[in-house]
């Protein structure tokens, strides 16, 4: 009896991981009908409970892969992905959709949810919030997304989505030559002057018809007067004066 006794607690714990194991080995999604759980996401999805229309899409996408609405459900499954905010998600189902079907009629819609993706990356909340100016950051995600909206406007221009991924682009465009202005005031606050007029190069070729490029052509103007390069300076101080005659440092 005491043998009994002894154990008893031993085998209370046994079936508590059982039971645990068991529980957790539940799935989140029950077996229901293609249908049934299709139209449970479409639900899901228009209420704005991003969190379980994932999990409902998820259980759609692995046990209907070749399914009917197959290609709708991974559609919805980077929407809904992108909307909960779950970036590194929406952007792998994104790129796995673009290789499992890169001439789907719905392409410019995945690249359009790419940049959208990318620069929800990019964006900071705080920096936003108290209007702080972090041009400096990393933008690696700005540049991405950027090169979404671009691809969305040179293959689809006459996509729904061309006309609000040129409006992005145009945004982007600023927050990368303001990325690159910083950088090269940086060096030019170093005495670096061939690295600032570099990066002042490289925006005023890149990102010519935005409000840095004043600014951009200043430093290289400075830049190149520093390491006594007349062509240059010359050439710069002409770009400045045709375009910006009122700059202090275009004569």
């Amino acid at each position: 009896m005491q043998k009994v006794v002894r154990l008893f607690p031993a085998m209370l714990l046994s079936l508590s991981l059982l039971a645990g194991c068991s529980s957790s080995n539940k799935p989140k999604v029950p077996d229901e009908p293609l249908e049934v759980l299709y139209k449970q996401a479409q639900t899901k999805l228009h209420n704005g409970d991003y969190d379980k229309a994932v999990d409902i899409l998820e259980a759609l996408d692995s046990r209907y892969p070749f399914g009917p609405y197959a290609s709708q459900v991974q559609l919805q499954l980077i929407y809904a992905y992108y909307k909960k905010e779950d970036t590194a998600q929406a952007i792998a189902n994104i790129d796995r959709f673009l290789r499992l079907n890169p001439t789907h009629k719905d392409v410019d819609y995945v690249y359009y949810m790419r940049g959208l993706a990318n620069m929800q990356e990019d964006y900071n909340f705080f920096h936003a919030k108290f209007g702080i100016d972090r041009s400096d950051r990393d933008p690696n995600y700005a540049r991405q997304a950027f090169d979404d909206f671009k691809i969305v406007l040179k293959n689809y221009p006459n996509s729904l989505y061309a006309s609000d991924a040129r409006a992005r682009a145009v945004y982007l465009k600023n927050r990368l030559a303001k990325f690159d202005l910083a950088i090269a005031d940086f060096y030019m606050r170093r005495e670096a002057w061939l690295s600032a007029a570099n990066h002042a190069k490289f925006l005023i070729e890149n990102y010519p018809d935005t409000e840095m490029t004043k600014p951009a052509l200043e430093i290289m103007v400075q830049a190149y007067d520093k390491m006594e390069l007349k062509d240059l300076a010359l050439h710069a101080r002409q770009m400045l004066a045709a375009n910006y005659p009122d700059s202090e440092y275009a004569h």
